[in-house]
């Protein structure tokens, strides 16, 4: 997506310029005028023609795409979306694609059907068909995208290896997210480097998919393949859960023979027990704030920071050992 900041290079004028040419809010030179719009026209530059345009026609429905509303990390950041838009008068329109890129491309021509706005998506799919269309991605993110809210996977994956090794590990298994997920590498490569650097052995189980329904299945294939495991890095709760049902189901007692941590910290997380160790991301937090991004591109035609990376906690509980008494 081409930036106001690439559109005023190429027009040789300052950002601000660009802003109150696009907005119509303030004095620009004809000559100026007329640069900028070049530029915007080579460059296929939204603001000029969709966004303001929207917004002066009092467009008021974002739409949001979601990878698995039955994931409960979504509904949290849903909820956050929600309150974002309804605070700046907006409303939304939910896609739930369900990882399917025929569904997720039905959507996003639904969305451009109904004069949508824009849209804030959590899925990764191909949007070059609709060039026109302001997008911000939440959570997992590609680098190359200009705007972008997502928390701190490189940190979280750090913390998640550093609690495992702190407390006495025998034989580590990571596990790692869908290949296609953006996040699942990026945390891989936080766990790799504690671990590495620690001098600890490791193992890797590759996992395809984050959906619910085959959490329990994906628990199977795991201890079929390291029935010895004692800890494990998990690439997200759910599955964390579903691991430790099954390690459970094998006799295996949580923490003293296994122990494991997840991540997202979902309500689940600290309502059973052993509650699971986790890594906490402001799943809510993400989904506002792209809310806001979104609404700032109409209202303004740009924004300073584009791409919000958030911080993420460690959140310590029964399905760990105790690093030492005071623990």
């Amino acid at each position: 997506m081409t930036t106001i900041k690439e559109v005023a290079k190429l027009a040789g004028v300052s950002v601000a310029t660009v802003s109150r040419a696009l907005n119509n809010s303030g004095y620009v030179s004809k000559d100026a005028r007329k640069k900028v719009e070049a530029a915007v026209k080579e460059l296929n530059f939204y603001p000029n023609e969709v966004a303001r345009s929207l917004y002066q026609k009092k467009s008021k429905l974002i739409g949001l795409l979601l990878p698995d509303i039955a994931n409960p990390f979504f509904p949290l950041m849903a909820k956050g979306v929600e309150d974002g838009v309804n605070q700046r008068g907006y409303s939304l329109l939910l896609g739930n694609v369900e990882e399917d890129l025929e569904k997720e491309k039905d959507y996003l021509k639904i969305f451009s059907q109904n004069n949508i706005a824009g849209v804030i998506s959590a899925v990764q799919g191909n949007t070059k068909d609709f060039p026109n269309m302001p997008f911000v991605l939440l959570d997992r993110v590609k680098s190359n995208h200009d705007f972008a809210v997502h928390s701190d996977d490189y940190t979280g994956g750090m913390m998640a290896a550093e609690a495992i090794v702190a407390r006495s590990p025998k034989e580590i298994v990571v596990m790692v997210g869908p290949k296609e997920v953006p996040s699942s590498a990026v945390r891989l490569a936080g766990n790799q480097k504690v671990l590495q650097e620690s001098h600890l052995d490791y193992q890797l189980f590759q996992t395809t998919s984050f959906k619910l329904e085959v959490a329990e299945e994906t628990a199977e294939q795991f201890f079929e393949k390291f029935p010895n495991a004692d800890s494990v890095i998990a690439s997200n709760d759910v599955y964390a859960m579903a691991v430790m049902k099954e390690a459970l189901k094998r006799g295996r007692r949580i923490p003293e023979d296994f122990q494991i941590i997840g991540y997202d910290d979902m309500p689940f997380s600290r309502m059973v027990y052993p509650g699971l160790a986790t890594i906490a991301q402001p799943a809510y937090e993400i989904g506002y704030k792209g809310a806001e991004l979104l609404c700032d591109i109409f209202e303004k035609g740009f924004v300073e920071n584009s791409r919000i990376q958030l911080p993420v906690t460690l959140k310590i509980r029964e399905s760990v050992r105790k690093k030492d008494e005071n623990e």
